[in-house]
């Protein structure tokens, strides 16, 4: 094959990539609130989309309406939780699978403040579960404990590519409330996740493009 055949090639297959994500992907939100307790008080969180050219989903959870998702801290909440819910799918039917996401976490523990959280992705047409997980972050007073800010991400594969899935996911506060007031805390600020296609997509796209970049610098 000559060097032109090869260059056309890999130009034609940038082509097709980045044109079946310039349409973008369908991300739907079902639920984003949280619960305080005592006293049951709902408030909803600001969901942020970005659906072109890759699923992003941010929860921003520190402004939450009409209160964030915050317990201990001097107030009067000792418990919570933040549930999201959404769904993606390609209505095009013309773009790689996903294959997995980074998940994006960041808030607050101190003293007997913890934050459990679940996560389950499921396909659409399957019902295969294609992600189950669970972790927690802890305040200083428990064992493997630290009081501070938290920020992680944790880049997270999918048991099998999907073009069509629903994202469920909880995160549930509490204090033991053992120490002084205004000590125990656990408040969560940012939930994300950052959606990545198949590896083949990509290679596809960077070929492309790499082969127009040293076609200019030849000229």
């Amino acid at each position: 094959m000559t060097r032109w055949n090869k260059l056309v090639m890999s130009i034609a297959a940038a082509v097709a990539v980045a044109g079946a994500y310039a349409s973008g992907w369908n991300v739907t939100i079902i639920n984003s609130t949280g619960v305080l307790n005592p006293g049951s008080v709902v408030t909803n969180v600001p969901a942020i989309v970005i659906s072109n050219p890759l699923p992003q989903v941010t929860f921003d959870v520190a402004n939450g309406n009409p209160n964030p998702i915050l317990v201990g801290d001097g107030t009067s909440f000792t418990n919570g939780t933040f549930s999201g819910v959404y769904s993606i799918n390609d209505a095009s039917n013309s773009k790689s699978p996903l294959t997995g996401f980074n998940f994006v976490v960041s808030g607050f523990v101190q003293g007997t403040g913890r934050i459990v959280w679940f996560k389950k992705v499921v396909d659409r047409d399957t019902s295969e579960v294609l992600y189950d997980g669970s972790g927690v972050f802890l305040g200083g007073a428990y064992a493997g404990g630290a009081d501070g800010a938290f920020s992680v991400n944790v880049p997270i594969a999918l048991t099998t590519p999907s073009s069509n899935f629903t994202v469920f996911e909880v995160f549930i506060l509490d204090i033991a409330g053992a120490n002084a007031p205004g000590v125990d805390t656990a408040g969560l600020l940012l939930v994300e996740q950052d959606w990545v296609p198949e590896p083949a997509s990509l290679i596809a796209l960077a070929t492309g493009l790499g082969a127009l970049a040293l076609r200019r610098r030849k000229k």
